[in-house]
Formats: C-alpha cells, structure tokens, sequence
C-alpha cells in the first residue's frame, strides 16, 4: 500500500496578512477598501477582510491552521467572513518578559513544534530572516515563512510565491 505524505500546514496569521494596516494617505487617499457592512458593535477592521481570499485559501493543497493573537476568535469572526470552515488553532505560550536572544519571533518556536516534522508554509507580518535560519536549520521538514505587508494584506504576488512553494513539495 502506498501511503501518501501529509499534506503541508499552512499557518495564517490576521493582523496584517487578512487584515491590512498601516499604510500611508499617499497608499491608500480615500482609506482602506471596505468590503462587507459591519454591525456597530463589530470589529471596524473586519470591513477590510475580502470575502475572496477565503476561496483563494481553500483552492491551496495544504492544511489551513490560524496562527494569531486572535486564537478562536479567528473562527467566531474571521472564517464566516471569509467562507472558511472552523479551522485548528495554534494556542501560545504565555508571553516572556525577555526578548529571544536569537532574534526569533515569540512564534516561531511554538509553530515548529505544533507542526510536528509536516512540512509547512507560515504567512505573517513580522518573520524575519532570523526566523527563516532558524527554521532551516533546526526543522526537520521543508518549510515557507513568508513576510506579508501589512500595508496591503495578502496579494497576488504572495499567493503566486505561495503556490510555487506547494507545487515544489
């Protein structure tokens, strides 16, 4: 019997990646795209998901897990914006004090290791090379940490490097 390998992860962060911010009145003059009327109580940022990343997302042979400081929350309020079945959950650490002497992201660690040896893709706003040497290094699997700007969310450009990763396992 032929046993096919699992699938990649593919760790998906919110603030940045699926919720843009930051950018400057010369980016965005007339403000961030809006795409679906929020309720008053909602999240004002919420307006800024595009309901199409969500199809975009599940069309990629990989496994889809949030890695955010949204936590279930992702689920509650991201996936039916998106069209996104419940997805797992990465659950952190409590926060250190003291910053990773390596220069690491206080995910990074965490990540491998919920990834457990599966190769996988991460889509965030703050990775840095330190994280990629890291990555290559200590994880046994192929991996794509994949620096988003948070200006302008996820683009074509970063699906197109995406999908080249995933076509490449």
């Amino acid at each position: 019997m032929i046993v096919s390998p699992p699938r990649p992860i593919l760790f998906l962060d919110v603030d940045g990646p699926l919720i843009p911010f930051g950018a400057t009145r010369e980016q965005y003059p007339d403000g961030y795209p809006t795409y679906v009327p929020q309720e008053a109580d909602a999240n004002p940022l919420l307006a800024r998901v595009d309901p199409a990343l969500g199809s975009k997302l599940l069309a990629l042979p990989c496994d889809l897990v949030w890695a955010t400081t949204w936590e279930s929350e992702a689920n509650e309020c991201l996936a039916p914006l998106l069209g996104l079945p419940q997805l797992p959950v990465v659950t952190w650490p409590e926060p250190s004090e003291e910053p990773d002497p390596s220069g690491l992201h206080w995910k990074t660690r965490t990540l491998l290791g919920w990834a457990a040896g599966r190769p996988f893709a991460w889509l965030d706003d703050e990775i840095t090379n330190a994280d990629r040497t890291w990555a290559e290094v200590h994880y046994p699997a192929r991996t794509f940490l994949h620096r988003i700007d948070h200006r302008h969310g996820l683009t074509v450009a970063d699906f197109g490097a995406l999908e080249t990763w995933l076509r490449g396992r």
